[in-house]
């Protein structure tokens, strides 16, 4: 009886879960006209998340960009399937993908991150004629998927010329004399390298002559070793400006930033201003972004269009709103306009294509490399 019972509420929650992704319409989405008349289709999308809503950072822009495209009618979408982030939670990642691919119901499943690659693959293979999107990821390329992700180069060179623009503004409190910023990386790869290329061109094009403190803490979940290290560039080397590019471990650059009381942060991916404790907020001027919001928005533009991107990796920059820098919040109260002048003309360049930054993923000539010996302190 009790076996009994467990399978019942199992199958009752499998049902109510899959409910939230793509409405109550039994008739696929992609035989409706859209709400203007113009024939286009309206796809029936599902979005799964390895986690949950709420965490003011990819699922919740991802949440955004797709809740956009249901308002303008071109999707047909209730609100994500959150599986939930816990260890426990994720036996159940697979089987729920499984689950939504085998219903035959959506046009697009999505998923997102580093920790969805394998199980996409394993189920994606099983259903060939399912198309799927996953973002921030760049681990398989897959007949039925489009993988999409950021011009994290081009990011870093924003992140770059506004860090070595900041750092000679000795007017604002906590900036220092020293032309001296620090770069707090994850693991020494070829990803990280690529964020760091752009932040040490755009550091230069502002400064021939800035320094730059890089350093790696080798993990993405020991803010203690990001503190660490964040706080030898302040007292040793005069940093007054950090960025971390090491998950949870950059965080703990912040954490020293605000101890110190020496140094301001950086940072990445999402607008961290808003994550932060409101302490460490407070010393947080911006953050480079992935939109996954536009970058989502973006595809079904191009699927529209008549042009896909199964089995390819999309890379997206300014041009695409794929990326780009925060700029209100502590970057419009704080920051001068000269260096909102020289973010600004970074931006247009960049988007323009007028400045090509280069990319450390492929590179195996070692430039970022060798830059990165020759700007340090």
């Amino acid at each position: 009886m009790k076996k009994m019972l467990s399978l019942l509420l199992a199958s009752a929650l499998t049902v109510s879960m899959l409910a939230g992704c793509g409405g109550g319409n039994d008739t696929p989405a992609a035989d409706n006209a859209d709400s203007e008349g113009e024939g286009k289709k309206v796809y029936k999308v599902c979005n799964l998340v390895n986690g949950n809503l709420g965490d003011k950072s990819f699922f919740d822009s991802a949440e955004a960009g797709l809740q956009e495209l249901k308002a303008a009618g071109r999707i047909e979408y209730d609100k994500a399937i959150e599986m939930g982030g816990t260890t426990e939670d994720e036996v159940k990642w697979e089987g729920m993908l499984e689950e939504v691919s085998a219903s035959g119901e959506y046009d697009l499943i999505i998923v997102g991150t580093y920790q969805m690659p394998e199980y996409l693959k394993n189920v994606s293979e099983n259903y060939p004629d399912q198309k799927y999107l996953i973002y921030d990821d760049t681990t398989y390329v897959l007949p039925n998927v489009v993988n999409v992700n950021y011009k994290q180069n081009d990011l870093g060179y924003l992140v770059g010329t506004f860090a070595a623009a900041m750092t000679t503004e000795t007017g604002v409190e906590g900036i220092n004399e020293d032309a001296v910023v620090g770069f707090v990386g994850g693991v020494d790869s070829p990803v990280i390298n690529d964020f760091l290329y752009g932040f040490l061109l755009g550091a230069q094009a502002v400064n021939p002559d800035i320094k730059v403190d890089t350093r790696y803490t080798n993990s993405y979940v020991d803010p203690a070793k990001g503190k660490e290290l964040a706080e030898s560039m302040i007292n040793d080397n005069n940093c007054d400006i950090i960025w971390g590019v090491a998950g949870n471990s950059g965080n703990g650059a912040v954490e020293a930033a605000m101890e110190t009381g020496k140094a301001y942060f950086i940072g990445v991916d999402s607008d961290q201003e808003v994550t932060l404790p409101a302490e460490q907020a407070a010393i947080t001027l911006t953050s480079g972004l992935k939109n996954i919001d536009k970058s989502l928005v973006w595809i079904f533009d191009e699927w529209d269009a008549g042009r896909e991107h199964w089995g390819e990796h999309i890379l997206l920059g300014m041009k695409e709103d794929g990326i780009g820098i925060v700029t209100d919040k502590n970057y419009d109260k704080m920051v001068p306009d000269s260096v909102k002048e020289k973010v600004n003309a970074a931006i247009e360049a960049v988007a323009s294509g007028e400045i090509v930054v280069p990319t450390a993923i492929g590179d195996e000539s070692n430039a970022v490399v060798e830059l990165r010996e020759s700007m340090k302190p």
